[in-house]
């Protein structure tokens, strides 16, 4: 059976150390064996566990999803369906990140578009970001705003 160090982990799976004990710490991997000289040696399963979180990070699922999926991959006679419905979830908090972006995109195109005569005093881009009432609509970002851009 080959065996990692968390170093190998990290490095197979594209992930950060301090982000593989965070997983650890939060229970989405075992924790692994350790050598007499305390290190972590990890298994063929805890890095294909590691590979399952790195992507469904990248899709932008949440821990709390990630580990109601992980339940599912581990109960293969379970029924689908709340997969589904943590996808279809995740795909709506997409569309309206989409939605958002998009209205940021046509606020700075107008912005970086705008006509001005050349000085600072009467730039259209200063104005704006100095008066919200002058954007075209409303684009106060969510508290998430972090993670989708």
């Amino acid at each position: 059976m080959k065996e990692y160090s968390i170093g190998q982990m990290s490095r197979h799976a594209g992930v950060k150390v301090t982000t593989i004990r965070y997983y650890e710490n939060r229970g989405l991997i075992p924790s692994p064996a350790r050598t007499r000289g305390g290190q972590r040696r990890y298994d063929e399963a805890a890095l294909e566990r590691l590979a399952f979180l790195r992507h469904a990070r990248e899709l932008g699922f949440g821990l709390d999803d990630i580990a109601d999926l992980m339940a599912l991959a581990e109960a293969p006679s379970e029924d689908c369906e709340p997969a589904h419905e943590i996808a279809r979830k995740q795909l709506a908090a997409v569309d309206r990140r989409l939605t958002i972006l998009a209205q940021l995109r046509e606020e700075l195109v107008r912005m970086a578009d705008a006509d001005d005569p050349g000085h600072a005093g009467k730039c259209r881009v200063i104005e704006v970001l100095g008066d919200h009432r002058l954007c075209i609509g409303a684009h106060d970002l969510p508290d998430d705003a972090s993670q989708m851009l």
